[in-house]
């Protein structure tokens, strides 16, 4: 919990400087036959990203389609993300619309290069035949959509690091921080937008930025 809470503080302060790479670590073994000891292979670092990338962030989630990936294998994508729940009425559905009112903005190349990834506040309740009816009802292209759920805890540390509030209320129902976040290739945030049921041209623009530079840096 101190790790997240630390996390979020520096993706909420953007202060933080990039990482180091870790140092490859050697693994030694015992042969059978002479009793001595002799190196293996060093083991391969792990991915490095920037002190304030949300994917330092350690979870797995399940999509729609019942496979399960990592947060971090997003990297290398413009991903925009945002948390939901299925049984919310109006909120929810109208996030749901904003993002495909932003896509409409684009053209085939740039909604070809952009993802979606919407996590369920709510995965006691929104199973993987929930996100499935989500997808197929939306009509949402799952080449570009993932409809997402986790386990409680990492939903707390998902939501913390996204500065996300909710809170669920007696009836089952949540109250929550609606915001639409885009991040970089490298998870991390570029700009967030609260703005639901029409285009934020100021978010729409940092979008097609983002894009861009994706790729001119994929043609070098």
């Amino acid at each position: 919990m101190k790790m997240i809470l630390n996390l979020a503080l520096k993706l909420r302060l953007n202060t933080c400087k990039a990482i180091a790479a870790a140092s490859a670590v050697c693994l030694f073994a015992l042969t059978a036959h002479a009793g001595t000891v002799e190196p293996l292979q060093p083991a391969k670092p792990a991915q490095a990203f920037p002190g304030d990338s949300v994917y330092q962030l350690p979870i797995t989630l399940e999509n729609q389609q019942g496979n399960k990936f990592k947060l971090a294998s997003q990297a290398g994508h413009i991903v925009i993300t945002s948390m939901f729940y299925n049984s919310c009425e109006y909120v929810c559905p109208m996030l749901i619309d904003t993002i495909r009112m932003l896509e409409k903005k684009l053209d085939e190349k740039e909604k070809s290069h952009l993802s979606i990834l919407l996590v369920t506040l709510d995965p006691a309740r929104d199973d993987i035949a929930t996100l499935q009816s989500i997808a197929k009802t939306r009509e949402l292209d799952t080449q570009h959509w993932l409809l997402a759920r986790t386990s409680e805890k990492s939903v707390r540390q998902l939501a913390a690091v996204l500065n996300i509030q909710y809170r669920q209320m007696e009836n089952g129902e949540f109250n929550h921080t609606s915001a639409l976040i885009l991040l970089d290739t490298n998870g991390r945030i570029l700009a967030r937008s609260s703005t639901l049921g029409t285009v934020d041209d100021e978010f729409l623009k940092t979008i097609k930025s983002a894009l861009k530079n994706q790729d001119a840096n994929s043609t070098q």
